[in-house]
């Protein structure tokens, strides 16, 4: 996988100035969908939402980001740009500042949580693409195969009893 380098936040403008930056698959049906949920709960305007496969636009950030990880979890980037969570911890930061779920965002400390939800994260994440087979425009209907034989048969539906 290619890996992204960031140029340091003094030498190029940085669109989402304030800003925490939420780094997402583009290309995932689930992401997507999840990304669409956030910007709802996202009353004040904290989060910047960002496909990570457009590498060219990332975030300006002291901490490098690779394509690989971006692809393996979620990331955000902080405002200071100083800090890139993944994963499950990019959630618990992203708890604090969404109104909406700010009351569960002390609940994701309690012992014991944390280890599951990295777990339950990574296996959601690995899994992603068969938990919403559906690309975000909408399922594609799969028509059955056709056998060689069946080709030059022509079935007309039965007209409507009536």
């Amino acid at each position: 996988m290619a890996t992204a380098t960031i140029t340091p936040a003094a030498e190029r403008a940085d669109p989402a100035r304030g800003k925490g930056v939420m780094l997402y698959d583009g290309m995932c049906p689930l992401c997507l969908r999840g990304v669409r949920v956030l910007k709802k709960l996202d009353w004040f305007g904290q989060l910047q939402y960002q496909d990570c496969r457009d590498t060219a636009n990332l975030p300006p950030s002291e901490v490098p980001l690779t394509l690989q990880r971006m692809l393996e979890e979620m990331h955000v980037v902080t405002p200071d740009r100083k800090h890139a969570h993944a994963g499950f911890a990019a959630f618990r930061w992203m708890a604090w500042r969404l109104p909406a779920t700010a009351w569960l965002a002390p609940l994701l400390y309690i012992p014991g949580v944390p280890w599951l939800g990295h777990r339950a994260y990574l296996w959601v994440a690995k899994h992603r693409y068969d938990l919403v087979p559906c690309g975000d425009g909408g399922c594609q209907v799969r028509l059955p195969v056709q056998k060689p034989e069946d080709r030059g048969q022509r079935t007309d539906p039965q007209p409507p009893v009536v």
